[in-house]
């Protein structure tokens, strides 16, 4: 670990200060987080990142055994997310909404293997009740009574308040009784109200956002954050969201992990408009934008890197840049696919453990709570073996 400024070789003399007040343990402000997205000094930037991560997380790097679920892409903000290539129109070619059978008849993909947490996130169906999803996750637990399940973005729980005309800590209420575990961090993009009238126009402000997830905490059930970036927003814009993700922390503590998301331009209205085709972010980018997360975000403790969408292979760099997360398994991973991501749906368990071991870290298996479950590997779990077609949407009239 770093002694001082010296060890960390910093060519960039604009970071000296930032890089003090990290090595001291004082927390960083607006002007620093600025400072960190102008630096050209990345191999720096990492290294005092990585400097701060060790000395919270030490050489852990954690991993889940994780399913992804998506019950609908019917949305009805598919015409207002210019950056989204997921949702569909209820009659639009490709829309699907899966009838509670099918949801759990692919989560039987689950047995024989190691899964511990199904990850459930879809669109914001205009006729799907409440009742869907608490069905959905009580039967999710009476057949896989060990999974932890992480579910729902505070955009569909908004959704289905207004559905339901009630509030948004009833239907909290109503899916913690149902055996939710947690709440994923999406749909919070960028919270400037700038960016989200040229992204999201109809979609919740980032108040709001901010709004469910602190809800969420008062009722015990702990949340991820994230932020889009690589589309239309600013540094600045970067820095505030960021500001006001801590400023929820300090208040409830009810944050795990915080995942940046690059933006991803094929077959979206975003991309057409900038006239960009395959990946939009490029690694310097990507790799800046995870290690001055975990600079800025002084009190979320883990900072994760989504293999699907920057590639197994920039995951494995961004361990030395301040991540302590590389997402997981990722069974039949979809929203990022239609976007355009080339990386597979599926990342076999033990090539998460090798990719871990060959950054150098000790991999960790984790819950959705970052319990630790498994830390030792020479006894390799089963793989999963997919049938033909097994857990593929299966299409209906919406």
């Amino acid at each position: 670990m770093p002694e001082g400024i010296e060890a960390l070789r910093l060519r960039d003399p604009a970071l000296h200060p930032v890089a003090e007040k990290v090595l001291s343990g004082v927390r960083l402000e607006t002007a620093d987080g600025l400072a960190l997205y102008a630096t050209r000094d990345l191999l720096g930037l990492g290294r005092l990142a990585d400097h701060a991560n060790t000395r919270r997380n030490g050489d852990r790097v954690f991993f889940s055994a994780n399913q992804h679920i998506n019950p609908t892409n019917v949305c009805v903000l598919r015409n207002t997310c210019t950056f989204c290539s997921f949702a569909r129109m209820p009659r639009e070619g490709g829309a699907y909404t899966r009838s509670l059978e099918e949801v759990f008849h692919e989560a039987e993909q689950a047995r024989g293997m190691p899964t511990r947490e199904f990850h459930i996130v879809g669109g914001l169906h205009p006729k799907l009740r409440l009742s869907y999803y608490t069905d959905m996750l009580r039967g999710l637990k009476e057949r896989h009574p060990d999974v932890h399940i992480k579910a729902l973005t505070a955009v569909e729980i908004a959704h289905l308040a207004r559905i339901e005309r009630c509030s948004e800590r009833d239907v909290l209420v109503a899916l913690k009784g149902a055996g939710l575990t947690s709440l994923p961090g999406g749909g919070a993009e960028v919270f400037s109200t700038a960016v989200r009238a040229t992204i999201a126009e109809r979609k919740l402000t980032g108040e709001e956002w901010i709004r469910v997830h602190r809800t969420a905490h008062e009722l015990g059930i702990r949340t991820n954050c994230t932020m889009l970036y690589g589309h239309v927003e600013t540094a600045a814009d970067r820095v505030d969201h960021l500001a006001m993700l801590r400023a929820l922390q300090d208040e409830t503590g009810g944050f795990l992990t915080y995942i940046p998301l690059a933006y991803h331009p094929d077959h979206n209205e975003l991309g057409e408009e900038m006239g960009r085709i395959g990946t939009a972010t490029t690694g310097y980018e990507d790799l800046k934008n995870v290690a001055v997360a975990r600079l800025f975000l002084d009190n979320v403790p883990h900072v994760k890197t989504h293999w699907p969408m920057v590639t197994p292979f920039l995951s494995q760099i961004a361990l030395g840049f301040g991540c302590d997360d590389v997402e997981g398994t990722v069974v039949y991973e979809r929203v990022y696919h239609e976007a355009g991501a080339h990386t597979q749906m599926h990342m076999p368990y033990l090539e998460l453990v090798r990719l871990i071991r060959g950054a150098g870290k000790r991999p960790v298996e984790r819950d959705s709570l970052y319990r630790a479950v498994r830390e030792e590997f020479d006894d390799p779990p089963p793989e999963p073996t997919f049938r033909r077609g097994a857990g593929l949407p299966v299409v209906h009239a919406a």
